[in-house]
């Protein structure tokens, strides 16, 4: 975004703000500008290209203990009339609530490098060559290696302005790239899937032959996989399977999902939930992490934010509603995926803190267990309860080593009971998207198979 397109957009912003002004009425505009990149390749061929670009205002507003909500991807002045008068007017059907409000500023940010000018500098030759390399990278690993379902490369620039009349004057732009590739093994009629993504902050960090490699290593250590006994066994789990497992934690962990009695921590704050291993943070100051940013989506700064602290329940996440209700202050998790939608509780880069074991040592004295890299149904689970039941592939351990690959088993437990296993964590923290975690042992899981 040039200087002079961000100086329009905040005069946009401010004529809103100074009809609140004189209508005596609490207003926030939110002012998003998107770019994003996908490419995709097939044997070393462009299949597919997009490119797409939106620019948008929400506006939200506050009279009289009532909320109004109107949005447009047209700035023009007719535009703005309507979508001020529609906002106002949505206000005179919603019901009053004694906790709304919006963020007093000025607030002071942190200062972080979450802007790469080198992504947008790079050419759309170069992007796709980066692709391929990824391509080629998975297809020589090894023979066995037959088709690559999809290998890409993708990236998003995004500048977000935020105003209010409570003095609230944020902006900033940030931008993120990746790499990814879904390869297909096959030897004597089996045939296993493996894939690999890696989504960097910065473009010098981007590795496509490390994903491609990953990808095809995925697929082929899962060739002629079986069933294994059914039985209760420790468990180690891949960083990626552990985030998926903080897909479901982030939502224990909302403040709103607490308050509506909708979290298993419910009256927990200060109570052990984990084991003393156990760290769970929300940082939106980690550096080089996609989910950092000065402020959220409502202009409150960005901070680190303890959950869960040596297995003990310590903190939620709060944006400003939510926090207005339980009288304290926001933790800067106000989230909106675009203009079109009212900011709600949602995490920046959620993760399990690591701790000083190697993947070896983690495995080591395990006679017999399983090495968990793949989980399938956790849309299933139940945050409400923590019940969890899902399909599951991986490993097994035998004499603390990886040997026979294991599919068609499911998994079955409790989320905090899960938590209150973990008898230690790896040190090998990843970051899938905005979620990291290290590989945790679990003392035992239950495992149904044959």
């Amino acid at each position: 975004m040039s200087r002079p397109l961000q100086e329009r957009l905040t005069h946009i912003g401010e004529m809103l703000l100074d009809k609140a002004h004189h209508g005596g009425i609490d207003a926030e505009v939110f002012l998003l500008h998107n770019r994003e990149l996908s490419i995709e390749v097939v044997e070393g061929q462009v299949d597919t290209l997009k490119e797409a670009e939106e620019i948008g205002l929400g506006l939200r507003v506050i009279k009289g203990n009532r909320l109004g909500f109107a949005f447009t991807s047209d700035l023009s002045p007719k535009a703005l009339e309507e979508v001020w008068d529609a906002a106002v007017s949505i206000c005179h059907y919603t019901a009053p609530d004694q906790y709304l409000s919006l963020p007093a500023g000025p607030a002071e940010y942190p200062s972080l490098e979450v802007y790469d000018p080198v992504i947008s500098q790079t050419s759309i030759e170069e992007k796709i060559e980066l692709a391929r390399q990824a391509e080629k990278a998975s297809r020589q690993y090894d023979p066995r290696i037959t088709v690559i379902e999809r290998a890409g490369y993708e990236d998003s620039e995004f500048h977000s302005l935020i105003l209010n009349t409570r003095g609230i004057r944020a902006y900033a732009k940030g931008n993120y790239c990746g790499t990814y590739v879904f390869a297909v093994a096959e030897e004597d009629a089996d045939a296993q899937t493996g894939f690999s993504i890696s989504i960097k902050q910065k473009l010098a960090d981007l590795d496509p032959l490390a994903v491609g490699t990953e990808a095809a290593h995925n697929a082929v250590r899962c060739l002629h996989a079986r069933r294994a006994p059914s039985g209760k066994v420790p468990c180690i789990m891949e960083p990626y399977v552990a985030t998926r497992f903080l897909g479901i934690i982030a939502q224990m962990v909302d403040a709103e999902a607490v308050q509506k009695g909708k979290s298993l921590f419910k009256g927990r704050m200060g109570h052990k939930v984990g084991a003393e291993c156990l760290s769970l943070t929300d940082d939106g100051t980690y550096p080089g992490g996609v989910g950092s940013f000065p402020f959220d989506s409502e202009g409150v700064p960005c901070q680190r934010t303890e959950l869960i602290q040596n297995g003990h329940l310590v903190g939620f996440l709060y944006d400003t509603y939510t926090a207005n209700r339980d009288r304290t202050r926001s933790t800067g998790n106000g989230q909106r995926s675009s203009f079109r939608g009212l900011p709600s509780v949602g995490s920046t880069n959620f993760m399990i803190e690591p701790g000083v074991l190697s993947l070896n040592q983690l495995m080591d004295d395990i006679t017999y267990g399983f090495y968990i890299t793949e989980v399938m149904g956790m849309h299933t689970a139940n945050p409400i309860s923590g019940e969890f039941s899902v399909g599951a592939a991986g490993l097994l351990i035998e004499k603390g080593q990886l040997t026979k690959p294991v599919r068609g088993v499911t998994i079955a437990g409790n989320i905090v009971e899960l938590l209150e296993q973990v008898e230690a964590v790896g040190s090998d923290l990843r970051f899938f998207g905005s979620r990291g975690a290290p590989s945790l042992r679990i003392r035992y899981l239950s495992l149904s198979g044959d």
